[in-house]
């Protein structure tokens, strides 16, 4: 039985942090509240997502739909690939051949599918789930599982958040923290990951 990863993006694959944070401040200015979003705001998060980051910047509630669809707007709209996170893409190509590999993410589709291409990693990614899939972060994860292993397979959630720590362990499945995304060591240890990876690479030493 072949093992299964599931990915996280944003950070994981893809190096956006600064990106996401400029754009936030400049969505917020456009909608009347300035404001200067840093990597601690991203720290501060219990669960990662668009609306938290909002909230913690102290958008009111009332602008956060708006903020929300500006802010995938722009991710979608950009004509260049996010850039990718330093040697993952050399990475995956080898996890495939050992593993199943699938992907869940906040961000959309087109974002997506776009850095995929560009990075040539189409091909490893089984079952990719996106914001527009229905579902919590959780049902995705037990979707991924159901399609590619037969309930006897060991899977792993890769992430860089502690929400994604949560929703591994909710799934009933291995976390793995790395340590070059969103949220740092620290908070990342808080929530207690069953593995902690330190470089892309690390992910070839998992237990099988």
């Amino acid at each position: 039985m072949t093992n299964i990863l599931i990915f996280d993006f944003d950070g994981v694959m893809a190096d956006t942090r600064q990106f996401m944070l400029d754009a936030t401040g400049e969505i917020c200015a456009q909608l009347g509240y300035p404001c200067t979003p840093t990597p601690a705001d991203q720290e501060a998060l219990e669960v990662m997502s668009w609306e938290g980051l909002a909230r913690q910047v102290g958008l009111p509630e009332h602008l956060i739909p708006e903020y929300t669809r500006r802010i995938l707007a722009v991710f979608n709209d950009y004509p260049q690939p996010m850039p990718a996170v330093g040697g993952i893409g050399k990475v995956i190509a080898q996890l495939s051949r050992i593993y199943r590999l699938g992907l869940v993410t906040g961000n959309g589709a087109g974002v997506v599918r776009k850095y995929l291409a560009h990075y040539g990693l189409e091909e490893y990614f089984e079952v990719v789930f996106t914001l527009e899939d229905p579902g919590s972060r959780v049902e995705k994860i037990q979707r991924i599982l159901a399609t590619l292993g037969n309930g006897t397979a060991k899977a792993y959630m890769i992430g860089d958040a502690v929400s994604d720590i949560q929703a591994a362990r909710q799934a009933g499945i291995s976390s793995v923290a790395v340590v070059w995304g969103h949220q740092s060591l620290v908070k990342l240890r808080q929530a207690g990951p069953d593995i902690i990876v330190n470089q892309p690479a690390d992910l070839l030493m998992l237990p099988t």
